[in-house]
């Protein structure tokens, strides 16, 4: 199981922006987290309905981180893109059991244990924190 790549591209957008210390076009954007620059600007109109991103029109446009690095975590990006995470699509409020069951079931119990352990998890990662980590080994 793995994140889409766009919410990969994502957690590279924000990374740079919360490195960034000016206003970044898409052009660059896309040329130094070597994410195309459509798929970039599909991803950072995400970014910026989230209020994780903040956009500036015209020739001195561009992007900037719209939160303290501090107060963005991994979840935040992650549900910007995908929506609020969920293990199991069967812990939906409008969902279904698809093999026909009523009320919960001890895989529906389970799913939501796992469900939040990894939100939690997603949830203590913040981009301050990782960005102290980060490393610039080819300057991207």
């Amino acid at each position: 199981m793995y994140i889409t790549l766009e919410t990969d591209y994502a957690v590279r957008i924000t990374s740079l922006l919360c490195r960034s210390e000016s206003r970044l076009d898409a052009k660059t954007i896309s040329e130094q987290t070597c994410v195309t620059l459509r798929f970039s600007l599909k991803i950072l109109r995400k970014l910026v309905s989230a209020g994780i991103v903040k956009s500036f029109k015209g020739t001195q446009g561009g992007y900037v981180i719209a939160m303290e690095p501090k107060d963005i975590t991994l979840k935040m990006v992650i549900e910007a893109i995908e929506g609020t995470y969920c293990f199991s699509r069967c812990l939906q409020p409008d969902s279904e059991c698809n093999r026909g069951a009523s009320g919960r079931c001890p895989f529906q119990d389970a799913f939501a244990d796992i469900t939040a352990v990894v939100s939690e998890k997603l949830e203590s990662h913040n981009f301050a924190e990782l960005n102290s980590k980060y490393e610039v080994s080819d300057g991207k």
